[in-house]
């Protein structure tokens, strides 16, 4: 942890309180936040390194792009929470700060949310990196039906149908309406009634604390804009016993995901997952890549299961 010195040096400045406040719940990259604030990246840069000193600020990369966001060891300063709560009625530039990260967010989504629309009814033909049977396989072998399931970011759901054929209920989640009204019309001609479509974000689950046996994230949690919030929500709504099976891309450098598949997150090491999963609440964690695709850019799918105390 930083000096308390540090810290209050560091947020003497304006600007860097303003960077500390985008970056409190979500995470930017500079370009992101050069279109925010409207100041060249060689200034957002110099500010950003003076608050990664502080440990204010911490940042993770992802291919060619460093992502920005509040650093954990803010969670045991409420001194400065307090500072930055306070901060938003005096600063004069964070009304136009907040609408302006606002509408980044949203076209962040619309562009993610816009690529599966146009995918909705086509998994089954297309092809979606890592989404191999071979990955899909391993984690079927490590549930234990009946029990309640949460499909989280399950597009137009095949994962779902095929466990609803087996567990007690299965409640699909997706962003994406085109995939979820997809995967209900599915769900009603093969009449799977234990199998519910609900439109939602898996930052923001719309499901019950406490509710299900198994939350799976399947090729979702590279999406998430903080692939923390999505699993301390995956925490919220697991029940005491219960386990969360995440399988997603090992972390790889294919830059071109991006645009190709609407990826944020060019996937996630074994030792960075399960630290996230350990900080979401998890215990117990196991974790394994699974399968290694033949042809460029050899996506490789990574395994990981954590339980619920």
């Amino acid at each position: 942890m930083a000096s308390i010195l540090k810290v209050i040096k560091a947020l003497s400045d304006p600007t860097r309180v303003r960077l500390c406040l985008l970056v409190e719940n979500h995470s930017l990259t500079v370009a992101e936040i050069q279109t925010i604030l409207g100041m060249g990246q060689s200034r957002i840069s110099t500010q950003l390194a003076q608050l990664k000193q502080a440990h204010l600020v911490d940042d993770r990369r992802s291919g060619k792009n460093n992502f920005y966001t509040l650093h954990p060891d803010v969670d045991d300063m409420p001194t400065v929470r307090q500072l930055l709560e306070q901060s938003r009625d005096e600063l004069e530039e964070w009304p136009n700060d907040a609408a302006a990260l606002d509408l980044v967010l949203a076209k962040r989504r619309d562009k993610m949310r816009a690529h599966f629309d146009q995918l909705a009814g086509r998994f089954g033909r297309d092809y979606v990196p890592g989404r191999s049977w071979k990955g899909l396989a391993e984690t079927l072998i490590k549930l234990m039906p009946p029990m309640v399931i949460a499909d989280l970011g399950a597009g137009e759901g095949t994962l779902s149908q095929l466990l609803a054929q087996r567990a007690e209920r299965v409640i699909a989640i997706d962003n994406s309406e085109a995939m979820v009204e997809y995967g209900d019309r599915l769900a009603k001609e093969h009449d799977l009634k234990n199998l519910e479509y609900r439109h939602g974000d898996i930052e923001h689950i719309p499901v019950e604390d406490n509710s299900v046996d198994l939350a799976l994230f399947s090729q979702a949690l590279h999406h998430a804009e903080s692939p923390q919030r999505a699993l301390r929500e995956a925490f919220r709504i697991v029940k005491p016993g219960g386990r969360v099976v995440v399988l997603d891309l090992l972390q790889h450098q294919f830059e071109e995901a991006r645009e190709l598949h609407a990826d944020l997150w060019l996937g996630f090491s074994e030792v960075e997952l399960r630290a996230m999963l350990q900080k979401a609440g998890f215990t117990q964690i196991e974790s394994s890549v699974v399968d290694r695709e033949d042809e460029p850019p050899h996506y490789q799918t990574l395994l990981a299961i954590g339980n619920k105390a």
